[in-house]
């Protein structure tokens, strides 16, 4: 297993860092666990819309497409992010999957982590929360990352004792968070000569194309200003 203490000498990332789950996160998300020492995830939040949440973005043949987990009840705004619950109404499991083969069917490394991923749109969690946390550790281990991740205790609005980033990595247009420590850098997408090299799409990509170096390409996205 990898070791990410190569990146926490800096006193001014000994603090934790203040994360909520996403669903298959962009891989600026992924730089932030070799960054800083702890990993503290949200789960006192409301849900709020627009971000990363219960959505992620792949690219296909046409164009690039966001993948969104349905929810209960339209989109639970302000509802504690605990007691968000999906929607199975349509049968979106099988939809994402499709749409993740198509787009990376014919990527070097679909065969070796197919059946990993997949296993992850198989089985029907009740909860928004439940179906994220299941994500973030499976690619955790799928990218051979040590991590210290713990769960918050309270909300808190304005931490002191933490870094906070949440709602920082955002599908918001209106997000004017700029982040200094991480530089997207090129590597081979599957449609790259159709849609020129795309930056920061979700994890899937870079797992799909880059396989056992994924890891190596987050630590060189890291810049620490």
């Amino acid at each position: 297993m990898h070791h990410k203490t190569l990146f926490i000498l800096d006193d001014k990332f000994s603090k934790p860092v203040l994360m909520e789950l996403q669903y298959f996160p962009p891989i600026q998300y992924f730089t932030k666990f070799l960054l800083y020492p702890h990993v503290v995830i949200e789960q006192y939040e409301n849900y709020q819309k627009g971000g990363y949440r219960n959505r992620c973005k792949i690219v296909n043949a046409n164009s690039t497409q966001i993948l969104t987990v349905p929810l209960v009840k339209g989109k639970n705004q302000q509802s504690p992010i605990r007691e968000v619950q999906i929607s199975y109404i349509d049968d979106w499991q099988r939809i994402h999957w499709t749409s993740i083969q198509s787009a990376y069917g014919n990527a070097p490394f679909f065969e070796h982590y197919a059946d990993h991923l997949k296993s992850l749109l198989t089985k029907k969690y009740e909860t928004l929360f439940d179906l994220n946390r299941v994500i973030l550790h499976k690619i955790l281990s799928l990218l051979q990352m040590e991590t210290d991740i713990q769960s918050s205790a309270v909300y808190e609005k304005n931490p002191v004792d933490f870094v906070d980033l949440r709602n920082k990595i955002s599908t918001r247009e209106s997000n004017t968070f700029v982040d200094k420590n991480f530089t997207p850098i090129h590597y081979s997408q599957v449609f790259e000569e159709k849609h020129r090299f795309l930056p920061n799409l979700s994890i899937l990509d870079l797992i799909f194309c880059k396989g056992p170096e994924a890891l190596s390409y987050l630590e060189q996205c890291i810049s620490k200003e």
